[in-house]
Formats: C-alpha cells, sequence, structure tokens
C-alpha cells in the first residue's frame, strides 16, 4: 500500500508546458489574492470588536455586566451569549447561502472576475452598514452583507489564482490568498489596538467600517483583471482570443498543449449537465468531492477560527488586560503571517502532503499543552500566573505557526486544484459551503463550548487534529507540479481512490 510522501506518476506531468513566471500573471494574481484580505480582516476584526467593552455595553449588555461583576462569574462562562456568538456566525450564514445559490452558477457563467467585483461591492456595502450600526440587528444586517461578499470573493478567487498559475509554481501562487488573509487579519489587529485606545468609546465604529479599505482595492484591481483563459473557454470565447492570453501570461508563444488540454477538458462537461449535478452523480468524482467536503471541515475543526475569533477573550479569560490582549493577539498575526509566507517557498518544493502532515503534528502538540496548561492552572475563579500566561501565549504563537505553513494555506489551495474544469466552480462551491457551515458551527457554539467543556475543549480539537494529518497522509495524493487540467489522472493511480472511481488508465488518462 503506498502511501509515502512522493507522489506517483507526476514526473513527466510536471515538465509538459513551457512558460515563465511573467509579471503579468504575478501582478494579476497580487490583485485578485486581496480576496484574501477582506477574509482575514474580518476575522481580526470580530474577535477585537467582541472584546470591546464599549462595543459590548452598547450591544451586549448582558455580557458586559458579567465582565464587570467578577466574583460569582466563572472564568471559562464571561463571554458566553448566543446573541454574540450569532453577531458572529451571521457572516457565515451569508456567506454559505450566498456560495450555494448564487456564486458557484454566477463564476462559471460569466466568469472569476466578475464574481470578485461583485464579492468586493456587497463588503464595501457591509463595511458601511457595519461600522454605522445604531443596535445590535443592524451590526448583525452588515455583517450578513459582508458574508455575502466573501461568498462570492472566496468562490472566485482560489480558482482565479489556481488558473493563471504556472503549473510547478500553482502552489506558491495559490498560497498568496492565505498570505493576503494573513495581511488582512494582522491590520485588522492593528486597528482593533488602536481604535481601543479611544476614550470616547467610538473605535469598534473605525474597526468595523476600514473593513472597507481592502473591499475597495479587490473591487478596483478586479475591473483592471484578465480572466482566466480556463473560463474564457468555458464561456466559449475564440481559441485566437484565449491563445493570445495565455502567450501573455506564459511569456511564450508555445502554448497549444495547455490550451488542448484546457479545451478538452471544458467538452468533457458540454453534455447538457450542470457541475453540481455532475459531481454529486457521478463516481470519477468521488474523490473531489470528499476533499471539498472534509478538508475546509478538518480546517476548521483545528480550532484556528475560534482563536482567531476569540483569541483576545481567550486571553482576557487567562487574566489579561484587554489592551495587552489585543497586543499580543498582534504578535501572533505575525507569526502566522510570517509561517504562511514560509509555506509559499516550501509547497512547491516539498509538496503539499508532507506540509499537512508536519504541520499537523506541530498543531496537536501544542492544543495539547495548552489544554494541559489551562486544565491545571486556570480554575473557575482567579487567574494563572504571569508565568504560566507566558507559556500560553507562546503555545499559541507555535500553534498558529503550524498553521500558517500548513493547513491554513492549503486549505485553499488543494480544493481550488483538484476538479476537472467542468465541474470546477461546483466544486469550489462545496469547498466554501463546507467551510463556511463548520465555520458557523464552531462560531456559534465555541463560547458555550468553552463554558461547559474548559480546557478540555483544547483536547476536544487536538483529537480533530489527528484524525486529519492521518486523513491527509493515507488519502491525499501529491498534486505538487502537475498541471491542472491533468490531476484528473492522480486519482485512477492512489492506492486507494482507484477502487472507487472504478476507472482504467489509457494513454490521456480519460475514463473507458
Amino acid at each position: 500500500m503506498a502511501v509515502g510522501f512522493a507522489g506517483s506518476g507526476g514526473g513527466e506531468d510536471q515538465q509538459r508546458y513551457g512558460g515563465r513566471v511573467t509579471a503579468f500573471a504575478a501582478l494579476s494574481c497580487i490583485t485578485a489574492a486581496m480576496g484574501g484580505a477582506i477574509f482575514g480582516y474580518d476575522i481580526g476584526t470580530a474577535g477585537g470588536v467582541s472584546s470591546m467593552e464599549p462595543f459590548l455595553r452598547d450591544f451586549f449588555p448582558d455580557v458586559h455586566r458579567r465582565m464587570q461583576a467578577g466574583a460569582g462569574v466563572g472564568n471559562y462562562c464571561k463571554f458566553d451569549s448566543q446573541l454574540l456568538t450569532l453577531f458572529t456566525s451571521s457572516l457565515y450564514v451569508s456567506g454559505l447561502l450566498t456560495a450555494v445559490l448564487v456564486a458557484s452558477w454566477f463564476t462559471e457563467r460569466h466568469g472569476r472576475r466578475p464574481s470578485m467585483i461583485l464579492g468586493g461591492v456587497a463588503y464595501l456595502g457591509g463595511a458601511a452598514v457595519s461600522g454605522g450600526a445604531v443596535n445590535v440587528y443592524m451590526a448583525i444586517l452588515g455583517r450578513a452583507l459582508l458574508g455575502v461578499g466573501l461568498g462570492f470573493a472566496n468562490q472566485a478567487v482560489p480558482l482565479y489564482l489556481s488558473e493563471m498559475a504556472p503549473a510547478r509554481y500553482r502552489g506558491a501562487f495559490s498560497n498568496g490568498f492565505q498570505f493576503s488573509l494573513c495581511l488582512g487579519a494582522l491590520a485588522a489587529t492593528v486597528v482593533n489596538y488602536g481604535a481601543e485606545k479611544i476614550k470616547a468609546g467610538w473605535g469598534w465604529r473605525l474597526s468595523l467600517g476600514l473593513a472597507g479599505v481592502p473591499a475597495v482595492l479587490l473591487t478596483v484591481g478586479a475591473i483592471f483583471l484578465p480572466e482566466t483563459p480556463n473560463s474564457l473557454v468555458q464561456q466559449g470565447k475564440g481559441r485566437g482570443e484565449v491563445k493570445a492570453l495565455l502567450q501573455k501570461i506564459r511569456g511564450v508563444d508555445a502554448v497549444d498543449e495547455e490550451l488542448d488540454d484546457i479545451v478538452a477538458a471544458n467538452a468533457t462537461g458540454q453534455a447538457g449537465d450542470n457541475g453540481l449535478r455532475l459531481i454529486l452523480s457521478q463516481r470519477r468524482y468521488r474523490p473531489q468531492l470528499a476533499m471539498a467536503f472534509l478538508i475546509p471541515s478538518f480546517t476548521q475543526l483545528t480550532g484556528i477560527n475560534a482563536i482567531g475569533f476569540y483569541a483576545p477573550v481567550l486571553l482576557r479569560t487567562i487574566g489579561m488586560s484587554e489592551s495587552a490582549a489585543l497586543l499580543s493577539t498582534i504578535v501572533m498575526v505575525i507569526i502566522s503571517s510570517t509561517s504562511t509566507f514560509a509555506s509559499m517557498l516550501l509547497v512547491d518544493r516539498f509538496g503539499r502532503r508532507t506540509l499537512l502532515v508536519l504541520g499537523g503534528v506541530q498543531m496537536f502538540l501544542s492544543e495539547v499543552l495548552i489544554g494541559g496548561i489551562m486544565a491545571a492552572k486556570l480554575r473557575d475563579e482567579g487567574q494563572v500566573s504571569r508565568a504560566y500566561a507566558v507559556v500560553l501565549i507562546f503555545l499559541i504563537a507555535i500553534y498558529s505557526t503550524g498553521f500558517g505553513w500548513s493547513w491554513g494555506p492549503l486549505s485553499w489551495l488543494i480544493p481550488s486544484e483538484i476538479f476537472p474544469l467542468e465541474v470546477r466552480s461546483a466544486g469550489q462551491s462545496i469547498t466554501v459551503a463546507s467551510g463556511f457551515v463548520f465555520t458557523i458551527l464552531v462560531a456559534q457554539y465555541f463560547l458555550a463550548m468553552l463554558c461547559r467543556l474548559k480546557a478540555w475543549l483544547f483536547f476536544f480539537f487536538a483529537g480533530w487534529i489527528l484524525v486529519m494529518t492521518a486523513f491527509a497522509y493515507l488519502f491525499l495524493p501529491e498534486t505538487k507540479g502537475i498541471p491542472i487540467e491533468q490531476i484528473g489522472n492522480l486519482w485512477g493511480r492512489h492506492w486507494y481512490w482507484k477502487r472507487v472511481v472504478g476507472v482504467e488508465e489509457v494513454d490521456d488518462g480519460q475514463k473507458l
């Protein structure tokens, strides 16, 4: 049973296309990756604003009273409020509905670029409503509009990056989405730190309203972006037009082989069925369907978004002041951003699966130690000592580093590159929807679970990390360096998936 780290049969595929990394392709991908920044800004803002006393006093007075009460309120239960978690998760509910009901169809029919423009406009509207909210329901409406923006952006941007990137550097290009996400989270955390110090109490409005800045950058940038060659073929554009664009992207004239593969992949899906029906009904797509559902689900079950949303809350739980908690979060986001940048340099050298497994081990050990220290040293009353607080911050940083160079960026990269063109947009919608569903569950129940499970919650996440690391080792074939329209051939050579898809290999890798 071949379950080693080396991908099988991919060497000759890696050398099929020529071309180089052009400034045109790089700048296009950098601009598109701004879609990650709006997601990251939200993750950083939601947690930071949720720990600001003026915001809690205005919109969540019950939570604010528990914070002020001190004695009689358990450390783990201070922030347990379903209305507070509804504020956080409302964005992901609307993002889920947008991705499933609208964004997949729109991105397939009209292209990746128009979806990014729509996403940026919707997110900009959400930022305006959130920053100007006068009651909790208006704040929730603002987050719902932000979710519409993320539904479109998360659908289109990963596909755009995977299709524009040269095969041998696709990992680095696509991981730019997660790196941009980290930079967005860093910007939000810095803004939160400054906004918390505004004595008049309106700093939270500044934090929420400035989400419009990355939205403007995405919207304006997307207006000037080219569409991907794969999407143009899917829309029925002429071969000459697509070839000219592909030559500009790759920097060489000899692009016929890559173009032929794109045209052939598109022809597979011209029988009249829509992509979602195909992916759900045909066995040959079972491996991709499993990855589209499990990889984003597993990623949320690492607990990373819980820590991202509520890092300031967690740090206040162990006794830090509001300002110190936000400052510590800034340091951790910088560390996470650095590790994500390292992933961009490593992923096309060592492969996707290697990073997933090693990062999983690092996160597992960190979560176990965090849970152990909190179980031993943090009771319902009182605080941990300064020394243990420093150790906890260090361990959370180690955990964030492990996520930043493994499951964080690769949970966007892998699903975006494994689907054939005829079901790629539908597959990405399943990926986005799965991520949103589990983000909603984690966001909605994390504070309640923290209140009831206390430190054992971190052992809960550690158990899932162990499961997902084993899954990546056993069931994920290596896709490093393989042209995107050839990745479908891997499943028929994998020790397990070849039994599921039931295909025989022929010269062109198609099903007999």
